[in-house]
């Protein structure tokens, strides 16, 4: 295990999700978890290319298509709180995938948003 690239796993795991969820405690052995913070987050997150908003817009679209309304909710829990998408935006999203994935499936993935979303007008 590369320490410097599980710090930097780290520190991008907790730029995209800090504050949403966490790296459980006694994942230092885990090598899902070791994995995942080397390989997706320390060399993929952490490209310069695209930023952490655009990245998590294609994920929404991939969450949305496969039908993963817990990954699509996380997504757009994670963009309010980390202010890379208004309220608006988020159901502007739910609204244009209605004509992608369909109305069955935009109104689960609308149906997992709508407490977000109230949650954040009070």
């Amino acid at each position: 295990m590369d320490e410097d690239r599980q710090k930097k796993g780290k520190a991008m795991f907790d730029a995209v999700y800090g504050g949403i969820t966490a790296i459980p405690e006694d994942s230092e052995d885990d090598p899902f978890i070791t994995l995942m913070l080397d390989n997706l987050f320390a060399q993929i997150w952490s490209r310069d290319a695209m930023s952490i908003r655009d990245r998590r817009l294609v994920i929404i679209g991939i969450a949305a298509a496969m039908g993963e309304e817990f990954i699509f909710e996380t997504q757009a829990r994670a963009a309010l709180t980390k202010g890379e998408l208004t309220r608006d935006q988020i159901q502007e999203i739910v609204l244009l995938l209605t004509q992608y994935v369909g109305y069955p499936r935009a109104s689960r993935l609308r149906a997992r948003v709508l407490p977000l979303l109230s949650d954040r007008d009070g």
